[in-house]
């Protein structure tokens, strides 16, 4: 295969493989000849375009051309721009509304932790947070020190850090036995907290807020130093506000750095204590709706929307069909397939919060004195990827067709018992929106990528490559190759060629994020302990 033509009503194809000028392509029922060398995942023209015209790729509009281009030529920044500007005005149609799923929560199983709020974990882990950025090297330490102080109570998954796979993958309970029923102690450090104001300060509360409380961690250390603008009452007054009641604090340990004598053994203790609470916590089986996915791109390529955000979109329709719950974000990148989004809304109350979230976001942009389309980025761009209405319309695929049941603002959890698929707001960056997607209670992130990056986040963070080759150059930060759904031999079309295909790496896919929810599977940044939070910063410092 050496092209593809992706949706039939597509004014371009986009290449697989580096093709040279000259070269006779079979694409779309045709032969083309191109004019230009086109790079892999980059578009050349399967028809003439005049200066002003429409060029298309998904079935739907992502710019115009800004100079007449001939079949075969090579379409990007040089010939190509983004048709978006301004503010867009939305109409309801309740005639497109889809149905909620109806599905009892039946099916496929994995070995989860149930909390006591009903919410289930794919984790069992204590993590460390703290209010404030003075105190990170202390939470550093209490987290380093109680890996190693409290060895034997670390399940065998918790010891498949830095490479060293020591996993039973025969034992659905991760191991547990004598004990052992804790699965990792991570800090998350952060530079906020002090000298934040107004919604700044909030931000930052909400965001650790609903990490407090998230059910892969089985226990939390909160951290104070006691100055700090973000004080450790008020961080758990906000914990409160955001859940349908005071939530659970058998299982929070808190202590200020500034009244004890040594924090760090005073931080092992709240280990030593929670662990004491923990004694008795076991996977046990649940069904498949109790996941949360959050679904995130970074370092998108010109494969992404034909391989790796389709199949992921594969898995949003799977578990929401069985009444499981997939969050989608990074809202810049939503600008130009709102509309899609938007029909997809269950409710007239649903569409309304989606036109508040993308305007309220364009806003943001605007008060900031920035340009609402300033994407794609210039990786995206050697990716082949041109225009903001291009990206969009591939990174939205990780939705698959799923009904858009709900709204979340930045930082807030989602509703207890959610279902179908959820949009958060969020900045498109990599580690806030992911950071984000854990806050709002994902238990396992799938995280497409064409360019590859290292990041890793507190949820367990499944890298999903668009293309082999970054797979094969990658293996230590890729977890599975959606690549693969490039090795047909068809060339009339992306349906055609990996409809079967497509369902059977799905299946694969699920069959593996089942694995890594049940705790028998680590992801790579598990192994490799790559794990961190981003808050998004939004005001001023003092």
């Amino acid at each position: 295969m050496q092209a593809i033509q992706i949706h039939p009503r597509d004014t371009v194809a986009v290449a697989v493989e580096d093709l040279a000028a000259g070269t006779s392509v079979n694409v779309g029922g045709r032969t083309r000849t191109l004019v230009d060398a086109i790079p892999a995942g980059h578009k050349f023209a399967l028809g003439p375009h005049d200066t002003g015209d429409v060029v298309v790729k998904y079935g739907y509009p992502i710019g115009r051309a800004t100079a007449p281009i001939a079949p075969g030529v090579h379409v990007h920044t040089q010939n190509l721009r983004t048709a978006l500007a301004g503010d867009e005005a939305y109409r309801y149609d309740a005639s497109s509304a889809p149905s909620v799923p109806t599905g009892d929560g039946g099916g496929p199983t994995f070995q989860g932790y149930r909390r006591a709020d009903g919410r289930v974990g794919t984790r069992n882990e204590i993590w460390v947070l703290n209010t404030v950025g003075c105190v990170n090297h202390a939470a550093q330490q209490v987290a380093r020190l109680a890996e190693r102080r409290f060895a034997h109570r670390l399940t065998p998954l918790a010891r498949a850090g830095y490479g060293d796979d020591r996993t039973d993958t025969n034992r659905g309970d991760s191991g547990t036995k004598n004990g052992a029923v804790l699965d990792g102690v991570h800090a998350f450090p952060h530079p906020f907290g002090c000298s934040q104001l107004g919604d700044d300060l909030q931000y930052t509360q909400r965001v650790l807020a609903s990490l407090l409380r998230h059910p892969n961690a089985g226990g939390v250390v909160l951290l104070g130093l006691g100055c700090e603008n973000n004080q450790l009452d008020a961080l758990l007054d906000a914990a409160d506000d955001l859940s349908d009641g005071p939530f659970d604090r058998s299982r929070l340990r808190t202590l200020t750095a500034q009244m004890v004598g040594n924090e760090i053994e005073a931080g092992l203790d709240a280990v030593a204590d929670l662990l004491d609470v923990m004694a008795d916590d076991r996977r046990e089986p649940c069904p498949a709706s109790d996941l949360v996915l959050g679904l995130k791109c970074g370092g998108s390529d010109g494969f992404s929307g034909i391989t790796a955000n389709p199949l992921v979109g594969r898995i949003a329709d799977r578990l929401t069909n069985l009444k499981g719950a997939a969050v989608l974000t990074e809202v810049p990148e939503m600008f130009g397939a709102e509309r899609v989004l938007m029909q997809r809304a269950v409710s007239r109350a649903v569409f309304d919060d989606v036109v508040a979230m993308i305007n309220d976001f364009k806003a943001y942009f605007r008060d900031h004195g920035q340009p609402i389309y300033e994407n794609p980025s210039p990786g995206n761009k050697d990716g082949g990827l041109t225009t903001l209405e291009e990206k969009s319309l591939g990174a939205i695929q990780k939705g698959g067709t799923a009904p858009v049941t709900e709204v979340t603002r930045y930082g807030e959890p989602l509703r207890a018992g959610a279902s179908g698929l959820t949009l958060l707001e969020s900045p498109g960056n990599d580690g806030v929106s992911a950071t984000a997607l854990t806050a709002a209670g994902a238990t396992v992130l799938l995280f497409t990528t064409g360019r590859g990056t290292p990041l890793g986040f507190p949820a367990p963070t499944v890298k999903i490559a668009t293309n082999t080759a970054l797979a094969d150059r990658k293996p230590h930060w890729i977890d599975f190759d959606a690549g693969r759904l490039l090795a047909g031999d068809a060339s009339d079309g992306l349906a055609a060629e990996t409809s079967e295909t497509i369902d059977t790496l799905a299946d694969a896919l699920f069959e593996q994020i089942l694995a890594v929810a049940s705790g028998t599977v680590p992801t790579n940044n598990e192994r490799y302990d790559v794990r961190e939070i981003a808050i998004w910063k939004h005001g001023v410092t003092l």
